[in-house]
């Protein structure tokens, strides 16, 4: 349903058409035919990836979980702006329940997890200059994939944000690929997302691992698409093995369904 909709804003994202997206979603919008420069544009303050579409320009936004319906806009450099529409969309709940240290937080821990918070807010905002022709992905690992993204979560009874991301089960020790050509930003063990890696694929464009039992490697190593990253693990705030599989666009963390390549699904 979510990918039928995707290609529906594809659609929508051309000559100069409104783009209809939901919160957690992407929006599309048509730039116009492409020229030498690629666009520069802005979302809430954020630079946007600008893609090279069949000799089109595109605009991909990544919409905020929290963002209201309504009618939202990108701006251009020349100040003019492009609408598209956020409709409403409601997300299910879900209840976990995991150690108690990892709901209720020492001072230690919490001290920690605020220092972790800032590397990880740091890396998902990154721009990095890029020429890109897409945001398609393959599936990092192989596994049942369920559909958590967005929910509202609760850890023993206690609400926390909403997911951001896509689990996938798989045993420990898995290999998990890159999904696409990206660098490695940072690696690193976090208290709530265990080992994790962040890949840079340019623009605003991120991908997040979470959980894993192994870090194959490196902060400022370039990856190739379907280089091994790291293994499935358990590591962090976790119920069993799976991978956490996050995707970013100008900062927002989007639904990874939605950028799967047909193969994928």
């Amino acid at each position: 349903m979510r990918r039928s909709l995707l290609l529906l804003m594809l659609v929508c994202g051309t000559a100069g058409a409104e783009s209809v997206s939901w919160p957690g979603g992407v929006a599309t919008l048509d730039l116009g035919s492409s020229g030498d420069a690629t666009p520069v544009v802005e979302y809430q303050g954020q630079r946007v990836l600008v893609s090279n579409n069949a000799g089109r320009w595109q605009a991909v936004v990544g919409i905020p979980l929290d963002a209201a319906p309504g009618v939202a806009s990108i701006t251009l450099a020349d100040g003019t702006e492009r609408s598209f529409s956020i409709a409403p969309h409601a997300y299910r709940e879900q209840h976990l329940t995991v150690a108690p240290g990892f709901v209720a937080l020492s001072e230690e821990n919490l001290a920690r997890v605020g220092r972790e918070r800032e590397i990880i807010d740091a890396a998902l905002n990154n721009w990095r200059d890029a020429s890109l022709d897409g945001v398609n992905l393959r599936m990092p690992v192989d596994g049942p994939r369920d559909s958590s993204f967005g929910s509202r979560r609760f850890f023993n009874k206690e609400p926390r944000s909403p997911h951001s991301g896509m689990d996938i089960a798989a045993k420990s020790g898995t290999p998990v690929m890159t999904p696409r050509a990206g660098i490695v930003t940072t690696v690193g063990d976090f208290y709530f997302n265990g080992n994790t890696v962040i890949v840079d694929h340019g623009q605003g464009f991120i991908t997040m691992y979470c959980h894993l039992s192994e870090i194959s490697v490196a902060e400022d190593q370039p990856l190739a698409l379907g280089e091994q990253l790291g293994a499935v693990g358990a590591t962090g705030r976790v119920t069993g093995a799976h991978l956490h599989f996050g995707t970013y666009l100008n900062g927002n963390a989007v639904d990874p369904a939605l950028l799967l390549d047909a193969a994928s699904n």
